[in-house]
C-alpha cells in the first residue's frame, strides 16, 4: 500500500499515476486528548486504518497524482534520526572534499554514532528546499528513509524489520560548515519526505534498492542500499540502543558519495526502487519574503 498526503489535510491511496482520496480513513482514528502519546498517531493505527482504506477505495474519488501538491506522509514523530558515513564512497569523499569536511576527521557510523534533526525541518515535496543562507554551501544528499511503526527499544537486529511500518525517500540536506551537524541540518524545509508512504510488505529488502539524485537532470548520485555499511535493520537495532523509537520516527539512514550545492531555481530529482520519486524545487528565502511583501 502506498498513502500519501494532499492538500494539507487529506489522504490518499496512490496506485500506479492516480491517487484515491480515502481521506474518510481518518475518522477510524481514536480520539486524543492532551498529554499526547508521542509519536504520529496515524502510523501508530495504520494497521487499523488499511482495511479502511481498502474498502473506501471503490468509492473514493480518482485524482491524477501529477495534479496533487503532497506534502510530508509523515506528519508528526518524535524525532528524525540522521546516519552520518554510512557509504564507504561518501566517507572517501569527504575526506577528499575539504568544503565537505571542514578538517573534521572522516570516520565510520560506527565510530561517530547518530544524530538528531529537528522534527520542524520536515517538508513534503510540494513545499520544497528554502535556502536561508544562499551564500554558503548548501548540499543534497539522497537518503532511504525508514519510518518506525511500533514502539521499539533495544531491539535484536534479527528482529528489527517486523517494527517497520514503511519507507519512502528522503532529502537530508545541509549547510556545511564547522557547525555541529544537528544545527546545519535542522534549518526549515532541510528535511524533505515523500512522495508517499510505502509499507514494509511491498518493500521485498531494503537493503537492495537502487537510488539516485539529480540536479536540473544532471545525475550527481547514484548506488544501491547494499552499500549501505549498517543495512537497515542493524540501524534500527544501532538506534533503539540509544533512543527508545515511537511511531512515526524517521530514521534516515545515510547517503552515498556524489553530494553536491544547490542554488536557487534549482530542480532536485531524487529517486529510490519501489519508493517512486521525489520531484523539489529549490528556492531562495529572499525571493520568498520579497514575493510575500509585494502581495501584501
Amino acid at each position: 500500500m502506498k498513502l500519501c498526503r494532499f492538500d494539507g489535510r487529506r489522504l490518499g491511496l496512490v496506485e500506479d499515476d492516480h491517487v484515491y482520496d480515502v481521506t474518510a480513513a481518518l475518522d477510524h482514528l481514536p480520539a486524543l486528548r492532551w498529554p499526547l502519546p508521542p509519536g504520529d498517531p496515524l502510523i501508530a493505527h495504520l494497521h487499523r486504518l488499511g482495511p479502511r482504506v481498502q474498502e473506501l477505495r471503490d468509492s473514493a474519488k480518482r485524482l491524477p497524482l501529477s495534479s496533487l501538491a503532497l506534502s510530508s506522509p509523515v506528519v508528526s514523530p518524535s524525532k528524525v534520526i540522521g546516519a552520518p558515513s554510512n557509504y564507504l564512497d561518501h566517507i572517501e569523499e569527504v575526506r577528499k572534499d575539504k568544503e565537505v569536511s571542514h578538517g573534521r576527521p572522516s570516520r565510520t557510523i560506527e565510530e561517530i554514532g547518530l544524530f538528531l534533526k529537528a522534527t520542524s525541518s520536515i517538508v513534503g515535496p510540494a513545499e520544497g528546499v528554502t535556502l536561508r543562507f544562499p551564500e554558503r554551501r548548501n548540499d543534497h544528499e539522497v537518503e532511504l528513509v525508514v519510518v518506525m511503526g511500533q514502539k521499539a527499544d533495544r531491539v535484536p537486529a534479527a528482529e528489527a524489520l517486523r517494527f517497520v511500518a514503511g519507507y519512502c525517500i528522503g532529502l537530508d540536506m545541509t549547510l556545511r560548515g564547522p557547525e555541529l551537524p544537528s544545527w546545519r541540518k535542522s534549518i526549515e524545509t532541510y528535511t524533505v519526505l515523500g512522495p508517499y508512504l510505502v509499507t514494509a510488505d511491498e518493500i521485498a529488502d531494503p537493503d537492495r534498492l537502487d537510488l539516485s539524485l539529480s540536479v536540473n537532470g544532471a545525475l550527481r548520485q547514484r548506488s544501491n542500499t547494499k552499500n549501505l555499511i549498517l543495512g537497515v535493520a542493524k540501524l534500527i537495532a544501532f538506534a533503539s540502543d540509544m533512543y527508545v523509537l515511537h511511531p512515526g520516527d524517521v530514521i534516515m539512514t545515510g547517503t552515498p558519495a556524489g553530494v553536491g550545492p544547490v542554488n536557487d531555481g534549482d530542480q532536485i530529482l531524487a529517486a529510490i526502487e519501489g519508493l517512486g520519486e521525489l520531484a523539489v524545487r529549490v528556492r531562495h528565502a529572499d525571493r520568498i519574503s520579497s514575493a510575500a511583501g509585494k502581495a501584501r
